[in-house]
């Protein structure tokens, strides 16, 4: 019997390998709105962990997307934005710590990527990322031609893959390689796009605030 459960153990490593490793793991983003339902990667352990950590210990229920800019990106998990008076300006709250980068060349900002905001390269040279905020690509299609124009402002090389989904659905290429893309929309592409398209004040925060709870999916 334990020769048995040994074989099927390994059989067990065998198939969960052959499918590509662990388990994504899913978590669902709910609005007045509608719903979103992120996987995280498992290439990016340190932010997929402390998305979920965050996520469990209900630090985003309450926040609002309070940066919405149609055809590129939608940006929550600003702390401060929980009790924020209106036309506040949001954008500086997080957790005391940062996320180091994990930019990898194989996930990259397609349309529905999930990434981590940071702040610029003047004062975080390593690119490291917010604790805890993160925006969802909404993005638009581009031509090969602006492709091409682009490449030369970005750190590295499209490849024929990233071309063709930038030309085919779209997203926010001139991003690559500059910040950690941790994830991806599975359902509810839509309501990321939608809330992009919300009415908003001069700093691009909606004038209805949209609030946000996050939740682990089992």
């Amino acid at each position: 019997m334990r020769k048995i459960g040994l074989l099927l153990l390994v059989f067990g490593i065998m198939v969960l390998s052959a499918c590509g490793g662990e388990k994504e793991q899913k978590v669902r983003i709910s609005t007045d709105m509608g719903d979103i339902v992120i996987k995280l990667y498992n290439g990016t352990p340190q932010h997929r962990d402390n998305f979920i950590k965050l996520a469990k210990e209900g630090y985003y229920d309450g926040t609002l997307f309070h940066r919405v800019i149609p055809q590129f990106m939608v940006q929550g998990g600003d702390p401060d934005s929980k009790t924020a008076q209106p036309g506040a300006r949001l954008g500086q709250g997080g957790p005391d710590y940062k996320v180091p980068a994990e930019i990898m060349p194989e996930y990259y900002h397609k349309k529905g990527a999930v990434a981590a905001a940071r702040q610029p390269d003047q004062v975080n040279p390593e690119k490291q990322s917010s604790g805890s905020q993160f925006y969802i690509v909404t993005g638009k299609t581009y031509s090969d031609a602006e492709l091409k124009q682009l490449e030369g402002r970005i750190p590295r090389s499209l490849t024929p893959t990233q071309k063709a989904t930038y030309m085919s659905t779209g997203g926010v290429p001139f991003l690559d390689g500059g910040y950690t893309v941790f994830g991806e929309v599975v359902e509810g592409m839509d309501i990321a796009e939608k809330i992009g398209n919300a009415q908003k004040d001069r700093t691009d925060r909606p004038l209805q605030d949209i609030k946000m709870t996050v939740k682990v999916e089992d």
